[in-house]
């Protein structure tokens, strides 16, 4: 079994969470919270099945077998109690990609696009530079708590709209929306024939009694509707293998789909990410289980440290994900002073509350994800640069 508190050194294995920080942050001396993959070893029986594989000598095109899809099926059900049809399935380099190619596919330059931030800076990329419009449905902040605003969204999904991007569950905010919530979504969608693209990449990192509901599992006219985007490289760590999964509801989008992997030539795995999901979907639920019960547990440390040592900074507790926003507002810093005070106050890379959305200017978003000796030795440090503001 993992040892969660081992610190691994990821300098030397050409982390994007390390060798990026003067790049990203200007310098390098700075505890790397920020980017959203974990800092613990993945499950043994993934390196072990990665491993016996190298061990074969030989990396040439990798053919994928159906045994592939009906393995991301049978977690899907699993996990979710989703009955996702194997046979509409494709898989691409990752979910990112899958939404810039779904939306070349399915819209036209100039289409309007709804998302609802704060949310996933991706989201906003995949829009404007592929040059459609991007339309912002803004989730409502009730003292801390998010919620999708129904009303505004009518209004604007009436105004015309082809898509819309839903992250679920919700990065940055930790919503795991609920049922009621996603088909009063879904309903509007149907009404005016706006078709969902629905992010779900950390379907399988959800705490307490939140649990994941995939959309297209909630009615036929919502799986007909929707198509969804998945991988394991959150819920293992494997976003270095490249590989996720679009589930489709009809073989029409899939057909059409599918031709625009192959003019790219992205319809290959490589040959250890083939290897790495099927071993993570057949043999990881141990793991992901102590995972989800270690990152629980550093939730419940940031949210008792920062009430005893830095009460004007105030932790969410995420529903799902392992990302934890924190509410500086109370610092009195602008964007601009608190991205120079975590980076060169506290010595801290955190991922800044405006990327996802102007309204999270005074926020930042710190990936939880890590053995709890880096999680203190950052909140000590923040601790430690809050007191000299004079609080």
């Amino acid at each position: 079994m993992i040892n969660f508190d081992e610190i691994i050194d990821r300098k030397n294995n050409f982390s994007a969470k390390y060798d990026e920080l003067t790049e990203k942050f200007g310098r390098n001396d700075l505890v790397p919270l920020w980017i959203a993959d974990m800092d613990f070893k993945t499950a043994a029986p993934i390196s072990e099945a990665l491993q016996k594989r190298a061990m074969q000598g030989i990396f040439g095109y990798t053919s994928r077998p159906q045994t592939y899809f009906n393995t991301v099926g049978s977690w899907l059900m699993q996990r979710h109690d989703w009955s996702a049809d194997p046979k509409l399935m494709l898989h691409t380099p990752g979910v990112v990609t899958a939404l810039s190619l779904l939306i070349r596919t399915l819209t036209c330059p100039g289409d309007k696009i709804i998302i609802q931030p704060p949310v996933y800076y991706p989201f906003f990329d995949v829009i404007e530079k592929n040059h459609r419009i991007l339309v912002e449905n803004p989730l409502k902040n009730i003292a801390g708590h998010y919620e999708m605003d129904y009303e505004q969204l009518e209004g604007k999904a009436k105004a015309g709209a082809k898509l819309l991007l839903l992250c679920s569950p919700h990065n940055p905010v930790g919503r795991v929306w609920k049922k009621d919530e996603l088909i009063k979504l879904g309903n509007i969608c149907l009404k005016y024939n706006i078709l969902i693209i629905a992010d779900e990449i950390h379907c399988d990192i959800t705490f307490n009694s939140h649990k994941h509901i995939p959309l297209a599992s909630i009615s036929e006219q919502f799986r007909q509707n929707t198509v969804t985007c998945l991988s394991p490289s959150k819920t293992f760590n494997l976003a270095g293998l490249q590989a996720s999964i679009v589930v489709f509801p009809n073989a029409g989008l899939k057909n059409t789909f599918a031709k625009v992997l192959d003019t790219l030539d992205l319809q290959r795995n490589n040959c250890f990410s083939l290897i790495a999901v099927e071993a993570a979907y057949q043999h990881g639920t141990k793991w992901l289980e102590t995972a989800l019960n270690y990152i629980e547990n550093n939730f419940k440390f940031i949210n008792e440290f920062c009430a005893k040592y830095i009460p004007a900074i105030k932790p969410n507790y995420p529903e799902g994900t392992y990302l934890v926003l924190l509410d500086c507002r109370k610092l009195g810093l602008d964007k601009k002073q608190l991205h120079n005070f975590m980076v060169n106050k506290a010595h801290l890379a955190l991922d800044d509350g405006c990327w996802f959305s102007n309204s999270l200017s005074q926020y930042v978003r710190l990936n939880a994800a890590c053995p709890r000796p880096i999680l203190k030795k950052a909140l000590y440090q923040l601790a430690d640069a809050a007191q000299q503001l004079n609080l």
